[in-house]
């Protein structure tokens, strides 16, 4: 026997489990002509499940196994060179150092935002010194950007030295809402400089909590014009990157008027005027959101029919007339009890056989969990209000508020958001 000794700087195959932390008691390794076989010695306590006195499940001692093996530092260094895990040794690697240096990706992002890049190198590509001058950087500094951003196909590094838009970089020339999102995690950014006493509750007041005043009950019906403007317009570019989606996923021409509850400056419902000539529209936000909304529609030449009502959703009763109500990007944004007054609130102002649409980023969602779980679930919480939810339950909360046939309705793009749709039947109507 020989004993192998590893070390975590080189994680080679670091983070193959969900969980990886316990028992890192050294492992004999015992070389032979057929290969290596690996010894894990039996953790020191056993693994108990969270029930008090429960014994543990074949699963849980599989799991702690599991773990013991992973973090074990002779063992990443073996399994990156044996030919059969190299591979999965190599992506774990790639996986912990991406979000070990997330952080770093994100700012040169932002460096690229703030400074235009994108849009400088849409006519074509340019050589170092043009754009030294057009960055305002020493050739060095731009340089550097440069390569951070051509490591994260934001741009192309041509052969002849000069750099081009990639793909990434175009896409956010196409959606300016998305660089305005990017512009606004800087307030996320600070307010995580200590995400432990965030979650602890110990971090003060956010700026993102005086960024949306309305997530705090206290100032929702005081908030004047001044208070409004920065996170209207953000709710707008934000809104106006998904508004296609949804109107693609659930036409609207069946209806007659929708309200859009919560629809800050008119965005969604100005997309919708566009695609159903016919539609009547009705906006419902706080009075001095829309007022704002009010000058849009009549800019934007619908004022003639789009109408914007003011209120809160969460103390006044909506208006009547729609027989379609949406809440686009709105439900996230609260917590559990103002859902459930919302959800009622809106099922109340429907007439029978009435449709609510409701359009979210969801948790859950396959291939974009950590959207939901971990990016929203930071930024909602700096923010001091909500939680992204799962569709069942939105389903959940849907049915106790009244409502019945829900289903979701596939979107483009699931990621952005998803889409269920509901009705009002009263119980009298279905017997």
């Amino acid at each position: 026997m020989t004993r192998a000794n590893g070390s975590l700087a080189d994680p080679a195959y670091a983070n193959l489990s969900p969980s990886a932390g316990e028992g890192r008691g050294d492992t004999d390794i015992e070389r032979s002509e057929t290969g290596v076989v690996l010894s894990i010695p039996p953790p020191a306590q056993t693994a108990r499940t969270p029930g008090a006195g429960s014994p543990p499940t074949w699963r849980d001692r599989w799991r702690a196994f599991r773990t013991r093996t992973v973090a074990n530092p002779a063992f990443q260094r073996w399994a990156a060179g044996f030919p059969l895990t190299r591979r999965i040794a190599r992506r774990n690697t790639r996986a912990l150092f991406d979000l070990c240096a997330g952080f770093t990706y994100s700012q040169t992002l932002f460096a690229c935002v703030r400074l235009d890049l994108f849009r400088i190198l849409v006519g074509g590509p340019l050589a170092l010194d043009a754009l030294c001058g057009r960055l305002s950087l020493a050739p060095e500094r731009a340089l550097r950007l440069l390569k951070a951003a051509a490591s994260l196909e934001l741009v192309s590094a041509l052969p002849d030295g000069r750099f081009a838009l990639a793909d990434l970089g175009a896409a956010l020339i196409g959606n300016p809402s998305v660089a305005a999102m990017i512009e606004h995690h800087a307030l996320l950014y600070d307010d995580l400089r200590d995400p432990v006493a965030l979650l602890r509750g110990e971090a003060g007041p956010t700026r993102l909590a005086g960024y949306w005043p309305y997530a705090d009950a206290t100032q929702r019906e005081s908030l004047g014009p001044e208070s409004v403007g920065a996170y209207s317009g953000l709710m707008a570019a934000s809104q106006a990157l998904i508004a296609q989606d949804i109107l693609d996923a659930y036409p609207l021409r069946r209806h007659r008027r929708l309200m859009d509850v919560g629809g800050g400056e008119g965005a969604f419902l100005a997309a919708a005027a566009a695609r159903t000539p016919n539609l009547a529209l009705t906006l419902f936000d706080l009075p001095a959101v829309a007022a704002r909304a009010e000058r849009r529609f009549r800019d934007d030449g619908i004022g003639h029919r789009a109408e914007a009502r003011g209120g809160s959703f969460l103390d006044d009763a909506l208006p009547l007339g729609a027989d379609a109500i949406s809440l686009v990007r709105v439900v996230h944004d609260h917590d559990d009890a103002a859902v459930q007054t919302l959800l009622r609130s809106a099922h109340a102002a429907l007439p029978e056989g009435g449709t609510l649409i409701l359009a979210e980023p969801m948790a859950g969602t396959p291939g974009a969990e950590p959207i939901g779980d971990a990016y929203f679930g930071l930024y909602l919480l700096a923010m001091g209000s909500g939680r992204c939810r799962t569709l069942d339950e939105l389903s959940t909360l849907l049915v106790e508020a009244g409502f019945t046939g829900i289903r979701e309705v596939p979107t483009r793009r699931p990621l952005l958001t998803r889409l269920i749709v509901s009705h009002r039947f009263d119980a009298q109507s279905c017997k």
